[in-house]
Parts: structure tokens; C-alpha cells; sequence
């Protein structure tokens, strides 16, 4: 069962999506609570997957398959339902969804020439901030001190974002010599 945990994390955060999306749909005063709290678990699980996985030594193929794209899904998901319901404006989230699609066609054209992309401090701060600005937008209702401070944050991932993603490219494109 243990061996399994890190695997059954990233699957539970696949399996959350719908729950999310859902709470968008729900008419009552819990609605922004429900759809933080279950963006908050699941980026729970996203830390403690990865975590316990190589604390226990026991990643798998699954696991490095799965983590990348449940990471995208929710992020993806939650950027588009907040756009949908005018909660976050379309610019930022088409920044941070284009990145993702450009990074992981990336890596998977590098990972065919047996070269890897380490994840850059840089990336990983635009993680943090772009996480904590999807929650900060799904837990505040448009109007709010939360949600400004949300905006905000959004459009400084979006920024980092296309830094990154620029880092990323030119990187790439150095072992692109046809």
C-alpha cells in the first residue's frame, strides 16, 4: 500500500478536477470555500507525491508520467473555469496555459534526444506564486480585497511565465541543429 501512496496522491488530484469544476456550479455562500479547499488539498498531494516518493525511493514510471500531466490538468482547469465565470481575465491565463503546452512539447522533443530539462528555481517560483493566485481567485468573490490581490498575483506568474518560458525555448532550440 505504501509503495503505492505517491501514485494514489497524483490520481486523487486527477480525480478532483471534476469536484472543482463542480463547486463553480454551486449556488450557495460555501461555493468559493469548497473550490479553494479542494484546489488547496490538491496541491497537498501534489507536494507529498513527489515527497514521499523519492523520501521512500520508490518513483515510478507512472508516477513520473502522471505528476506532470495532473498538474496540468488542474491548473488548466482551474484557470479556464475562473475565465469562464469572470474571475480571472484571459490574457494571463492564456500566457501560463500556452507556456505549459509549449515546455511539455519541449521536454518531450528533448526527452526523444536523451536530454533532460531540470525545472529552474525561477519555474518553480512561478509555480508558487501561479498556485497561490488560482487559490487566492477561487476562494475570492469578484470585488474582494482576495481577489484583487489574486489578479495581481496571476499576472505577475503570467509574467514569469513567459520568462520561463522564453528561458525554456532558448535553451531548447540549441539542440535543435537540423
Amino acid at each position: 500500500m505504501f509503495r503505492h501512496l505517491p501514485n494514489i496522491l497524483t490520481i486523487s488530484r486527477i480525480i478532483i478536477i471534476p469536484l472543482l469544476v463542480g463547486s463553480f456550479y454551486l449556488e450557495t455562500n460555501l461555493s468559493y470555500k469548497v473550490g479553494a479547499g479542494l484546489f488547496m488539498i490538491a496541491g497537498i498531494t501534489d507536494f507529498f507525491d513527489g515527497y514521499l516518493a523519492r523520501a521512500w525511493s520508490i518513483q515510478s514510471k507512472l508516477g513520473r508520467f502522471l505528476d506532470p500531466i495532473a498538474d496540468k490538468l488542474l491548473v488548466g482547469a482551474a484557470i479556464l473555469m475562473l475565465v469562464h465565470f469572470n474571475r480571472a481575465n484571459i490574457f494571463p491565463a492564456l500566457a501560463i496555459i500556452c507556456r505549459e503546452i509549449l515546455v511539455s512539447g519541449l521536454r518531450e522533443f528533448l526527452a526523444e534526444l536523451h536530454i533532460g530539462m531540470p525545472v529552474s528555481n525561477m519555474a518553480k517560483m512561478k509555480t508558487a506564486l501561479q498556485m497561490g493566485a488560482i487559490f487566492l481567485l477561487l476562494l475570492g468573490a469578484n470585488g474582494s480585497y482576495i481577489n484583487l490581490v489574486g489578479q495581481i498575483a496571476l499576472w505577475m506568474a503570467a509574467a514569469l511565465t513567459l520568462f520561463t518560458g522564453y528561458a525554456y525555448l532558448q535553451a531548447g532550440l540549441n539542440h535543435m541543429d537540423d
